[in-house]
């Protein structure tokens, strides 16, 4: 699901802070541009949206997603209904490139509730490669160790 998080990523606890409890993390700095920290996460990977934007901003589709083989994974997803009915479908999806193998949408879930909901076959995506992907990943998919680096030197 792609939300603003109010809090820095990566600090292990999206929650506030009570006022009796120590501050664990520290408040995310003020943007000037009023734009929101946005993320999507699944499992145990995040990216950060805002990123993502910002680096596919004005770029042309270069793929599509195929409605049909995507609609099953919306379950996976928190997806608000009256959000998904507005939104536009015209803007082209995020699609990372993970290190595992294949493609995920990390932005556009709801266009893709949308467009599953009426019908649309597919939906313009833009692919990060694996370098953009890498730069807008807050965690998960951490790189392999090497075999060899594992047994040490004895």
């Amino acid at each position: 699901m792609t939300y603003p998080h109010p809090y820095r990523p990566g600090t292990g606890d999206p929650t506030p802070p009570t006022p009796d409890s120590p501050a664990t993390h520290k408040p995310e700095p003020k943007r000037t541009d009023r734009s929101r920290l946005e993320f999507f996460q699944m499992l145990g990977w995040s990216w950060d949206i805002t990123a993502a934007k910002k680096l596919t901003q004005g770029r042309a589709p270069e793929g599509v997603i195929v409605t049909e083989w995507w609609a099953a994974m919306l379950n996976l997803v928190a997806i608000d209904a009256e959000h998904a009915a507005q939104v536009d479908l015209s803007e082209p999806l995020i699609a990372a490139t993970v290190p595992t193998g294949g493609i995920l949408i990390i932005d556009g879930w709801h266009r893709l509730c949308k467009a599953v909901t009426i019908g649309l076959p597919e939906l313009p995506a833009v692919v990060l490669t694996a370098e953009e992907e890498r730069a807008c990943r807050i965690c998960g998919g951490e790189e392999l160790v090497a075999e060899e680096d594992m047994a040490g030197s004895a």
